[in-house]
């Protein structure tokens, strides 16, 4: 509480009607999907301020396909705000990932996780080329990011809002805890007229 104070007078002083701005009105330009590991603040990694980025967190930032949570928060950032830059953010050294290939029990966990256990799999070969368990844990926390994109991609949400023309990308992010530095894991997906339209364009350019 105390704390809240010294920040609110101090975020007051420096932009005299910033709180009264954002009571007014959420117009946020992103949506982000990330862990909800503590180390992982969407607005501080990504240098944005409150009312710049709308969140939804989970443990491992895993994008189940009957997560209620998820895609309500979903169809509310494209349906009512207009979101139009989805984010899937994953990191490094990231805590659910390595319970996702523990032998040991987690309890409800491992249901959640369960996505993870799935790309492990399917993704043995290429993650055994990893020089050690870390860096294979790393990897695998880029796959679980690059099918978060794909699986978002997919829900009936995106699909109704590229139908009706709206210009709605998804990326995929992973952030290093050791370096504090988001990286583009080159996984982004856009509306499907869209991606061709530009691809055609290209192809014309001198």
């Amino acid at each position: 509480m105390a704390r809240n104070r010294v920040w609110s007078a101090q975020r007051q002083a420096a932009e005299p009607g910033y709180f009264a701005r954002l009571a007014s009105h959420q117009a946020p330009e992103f949506f982000w999907i990330g862990c909800s590991d503590s180390r992982v603040p969407a607005n501080v990694v990504a240098g944005l301020d409150p009312g710049e980025v709308f969140v939804h967190r989970n443990v491992a930032n895993v994008v189940h396909s009957s997560d209620m949570n998820l895609l309500s928060t979903l169809e509310f950032a494209v349906e009512a705000l207009s979101i139009r830059q989805i984010i899937i953010c994953g990191h490094y050294g990231c805590g659910g990932v390595r319970a996702a290939t523990e032998d040991l029990p987690h309890g409800l966990a491992d249901h959640w996780l369960e996505p993870v256990r799935r790309l492990e799999r399917l993704h043995a070969l290429d993650l055994a080329c990893e020089p050690d368990l870390a860096a294979r844990r790393d990897r695998l926390a880029e796959y679980n990011v690059i099918e978060g994109v794909r699986r978002v991609a997919e829900t009936p949400i995106l699909q109704r809002a590229w139908a009706r023309g709206e210009d709605i990308a998804i990326h995929g992010l992973i952030y290093d805890l050791s370096d504090g530095l988001l990286r583009d894991l080159h996984c982004s997906m856009a509306r499907p007229q869209q991606v061709a339209l530009q691809a055609a364009a290209q192809e014309v350019s001198p």
